[in-house]
């Protein structure tokens, strides 16, 4: 149709791959865009805290050199939201590399623009200060204690920083922590579309075909923005795109069906209307962008808490399995037992999989298994404190006596030798706020720079 908008949307994150052909048929279509989510605070803590991305490097290499290349012969920018996976300057910075082993390899010429979002803690302090800082959901307030002790501190940008590096016509753009739709919704909105039109087509973008049936998040998908409807499409034909595959990816990571909060306002979703428009293409209609009293940004921010060591064990005694809370709970006792002298601060946490390993307390069903899975997990200020309450525990369980036990040789299973792993550093989200600004612009510098072979 004329006068739409069109984006190519390769893979749900970037590094998780696409098929060439998939994306070799949104190319056909002539995109104005190619965009694409580069991470989330969803793979958890550490990453943020750690200043590593949680997509393997090789993967999300083989994605940019595919798009870049694309884009550069075919002038089509190259937007990446949230790059590295976390978006603070770590993570931009280990992107960046990665475009410019793509130039250089390829001997391409390309402008890059790189939109930072780590926030300088001594501003954050004076923000907290001026009680210019809030809590989000369940977080408690913030303290200066909890913000010195936080490694790397995010805000999330809207689609601002975007458009005005887009203004300096780009070839790729990288931006640090960004809401997921912006990438894609930042051009088309400078270009004059709905803005509601654009963040509802950005947020079924962000997943690419996770929105198709059958879902992926490996695979491709188109969206086009006309003047009062979006239209979207997979562009693999074993997938298509439904009224109800789409209208539930609206509700996708939403407390509430009707509103979708972002930077600078939410989508109202209550009049939106889905229709099918071919056996492949979903037609919605109807949102609508309503604007905040006062501008805030999210901000996000992980601290270190010490260091983890795991224990991966199985349990086939149904006479063991019928008792294993009560046998827990007798080895947590005689752990504390063990330390109890040296006033060792640590955190011991047992994962029965098969019984309620995954939603723990709120597990509805009864335990029914013929054999139980079950992870040992040590946390604790130091490695060798976290090695000593995971060997307490693992050797306390192996040989742990309970009523009725037939076998005396030992109660666990173990598929590793070593049984004891070391899993790293612990990080646990210690920032999850809101920010009050009158110039979000301030927030998210640009640096330009070309890059030659």
């Amino acid at each position: 149709m004329k006068n739409e908008f069109r984006i190519l949307a390769p893979t749900a994150i970037l590094g998780y791959g696409f098929p060439l052909a998939s994306f070799e048929a949104g190319l056909r279509l002539d995109p104005h865009l190619i965009a694409v989510d580069g991470g989330s605070t969803d793979p958890g803590p550490y990453y943020l805290g750690a200043g590593v991305s949680f997509t393997d490097r090789g993967a999300v290499k083989r994605d940019l050199e595919i798009m870049i290349r694309a884009g550069l012969e075919r002038g089509i920018p190259i937007v990446v939201g949230t790059a590295g996976g976390s978006g603070a300057d770590a993570h931009l910075a280990w992107c960046r590399d990665i475009v410019a082993e793509i130039a250089q390899e390829n001997k391409l010429t390309l402008k890059l623009a790189l939109i930072r979002s780590q926030l300088d803690k001594t501003i954050l302090q004076h923000a907290l200060a001026n009680d210019e800082i809030t809590p989000l959901g369940p977080a408690p307030p913030l303290t200066p204690e909890a913000l010195d002790a936080t490694t790397n501190v995010v805000a999330q940008m809207g689609e601002g920083p975007l458009m005005e590096a887009l203004a300096q016509r780009p070839d790729v753009i990288l931006a640090g922590r960004a809401y997921d739709p912006s990438c894609f919704a930042a051009l088309p909105m400078q270009r004059g579309y709905d803005p509601a039109l654009c963040l509802h087509l950005g947020k079924i973008l962000e997943c690419a075909a996770i929105a198709a049936t059958p879902g992926s998040g490996s695979d491709c998908m188109f969206g086009y923005i006309g003047t009062d409807y979006f239209r979207v499409r997979p562009l693999n034909p074993d997938r298509k795109c439904t009224t109800l595959s789409v209208a539930a990816h609206t509700l996708y990571e939403k407390s509430d069906p009707y509103i979708l909060h972002g930077p600078g306002g939410h989508l109202d979703l209550t009049g939106c209307v889905f229709v099918q428009e071919s056996d492949t293409t979903v037609r919605v209609s109807g949102t609508k962008f309503v604007p905040s009293k006062d501008y805030a940004v999210k901000l996000e921010g992980a601290r270190p808490m010490g260091y983890r060591t795991v224990s991966i064990a199985g349990v086939r005694d149904p006479i063991m399995i019928r008792q294993i809370d009560t046998i827990v709970a007798g080895v947590r006792e005689r752990v504390a037992d063990n330390v109890r002298e040296s006033d060792m601060d640590y955190r011991l946490h047992f994962h029965i999989y098969g019984k309620n390993g995954v939603m723990g307390a709120l597990e509805p069903a009864a335990l029914a298994s013929h054999e139980l899975g079950i992870i040992i997990e040590a946390t604790a200020p130091t490695e060798k404190d976290a090695d000593t309450i995971c060997a307490l525990a693992r050797s306390t369980m192996l040989h742990y006596g309970y009523e009725g036990r037939r076998a005396t040789a030992g109660n666990l299973a173990f598929p590793y030798s070593p049984s004891d792993l070391h899993a790293g550093a612990v990080y646990a989200f210690s920032v999850y706020h809101l920010l009050r600004t009158s110039d979000p612009a301030k927030l998210f510098p640009i640096d330009m720079e070309v890059i030659v072979p």
